[in-house]
């Protein structure tokens, strides 16, 4: 068994910065595989960067493709600082990128964080687009950490990830299935920022409101909630189908934070239940993500199921995501599978993402 030294690399949709984890990675005879997260950092997104991320989807086609060998620089950067910093080496850099766009429906997701760039200043193998291959075999490309989830979590009956979007997956009748359950942080952290706040800390401002049951109910009766996996949720989905309901509602802040917090909980309980055949009680999730430490949304959650609720160690929380784009990359080097369609609803499982530098050494 050889143990690969993997640099996994996340930006997620809710933008609180770049996750970089130097984690190691041991296959074992089972095809399951041992991780260990050695070093992790996240490298705050300046205003600048803020600024620009948010605003690329709008931008010509001259400033997205500089704004994509711009990042990717900034990936490569940051990655060579980590490494010395900390003094690691590694195999291999896996880079999930930042999405600018993620419309299945249309064919279409686009990561940016050009993989040449990345290659050329860190002088690692990288591979990177994970998602492309999977909207083209008509599948959501999302969410894809489900095969992680089997692979490095199987004790776990299902496994939650509270990003920007909070994801879900589980074991159903021999097969891992995944999906977006519905927005998290980045609708929580919008309402924070009305605070002056990057994010509601502990759930406090949260946990000063009241559910406002009006504003609860024109949640609940999004038509999405109502459709069978495989799904999956970008950014403009928020803008057409689910902030207006938010900015139409006379709720104070306060209530506006309390009811979306109770949503997302009651959504999380609803997916729990479809997975686990209305049979919760005894089932143990896995919670990972910056919305683990919302400790509000926690107890929401608690209270809309019947599972064992498990928050592991802060390290695995913060960078759970970058370890299993860590895992997706090490098996695309393997010519393996990474992408199953039972997760995303593709014609077929496929080994996703793009090559860029000398795999030689690690092949």
């Amino acid at each position: 068994m050889r143990k690969y030294n993997i640099v996994g690399v996340m930006s997620g949709t809710s933008m609180d910065g770049l996750d970089i984890a130097h984690v190691s990675l041991t296959e074992r005879e089972d095809g399951k595989w041992e991780y260990a997260i050695n070093e992790a950092t996240t490298i705050e997104y300046g205003e600048k960067w803020r600024l620009r991320l948010s605003k690329l989807r709008h931008q010509n086609s001259m400033i997205f493709h500089k704004t994509d060998r711009f990042y990717g620089q900034f990936i490569g950067e940051n990655i060579n600082s980590f490494l010395k910093e900390n003094n690691l080496e590694a195999d291999l850099i896996a880079s999930h990128g930042h999405t600018v766009f993620h419309q299945p429906e249309n064919n279409i997701t686009v990561q940016i964080g050009d993989g040449n760039s990345i290659t050329a200043f860190t002088g690692l193998p990288v591979v990177t687009n994970f998602r492309a291959l999977d909207v083209i075999l008509g599948g959501e490309g999302a969410p894809l950490v489900g095969i992680a989830d089997e692979l490095l979590f199987s004790e776990y009956d299902m496994c939650l990830n509270l990003g920007g979007f909070a994801n879900i997956s589980g074991n159903v009748n021999g097969q891992r299935i995944a999906y977006d359950v519905c927005p998290c942080n980045i609708v929580l952290n919008r309402i924070a920022r009305e605070f002056e706040m990057e994010y509601d800390k502990d759930g406090e401002i949260a946990e000063r409101g009241h559910i406002d049951y009006d504003l609860l109910g024109d949640l609940n009766a999004i038509e999405y909630y109502s459709y069978e996996p495989p799904k999956s949720l970008g950014r403009e989905w928020i803008s057409s189908h689910f902030w207006a309901n938010v900015r139409a509602s006379e709720a104070s802040k306060e209530d506006k934070m309390k009811t979306l917090v109770d949503h997302i909980a009651q959504q999380i309980g609803n997916s729990i239940e479809d997975i686990c055949s209305n049979e919760a009680s005894g089932k143990r999730i896995y919670i990972t993500g910056g919305g683990a430490f919302n400790k509000t949304l926690i107890s929401h959650i608690r209270a809309h199921t019947d599972a064992e609720v498990v928050v592991p160690e802060d390290k695995v929380v913060n960078y759970k995501e970058a370890l299993a784009f860590g895992l997706l990359g090490m098996l695309r080097v393997q010519n393996k599978t990474n992408v199953i369609a039972a997760a995303t609803g593709a014609k077929s499982d496929s080994v996703s993402g793009s090559l860029y530098g000398d795999f030689s050494k690690i092949v």
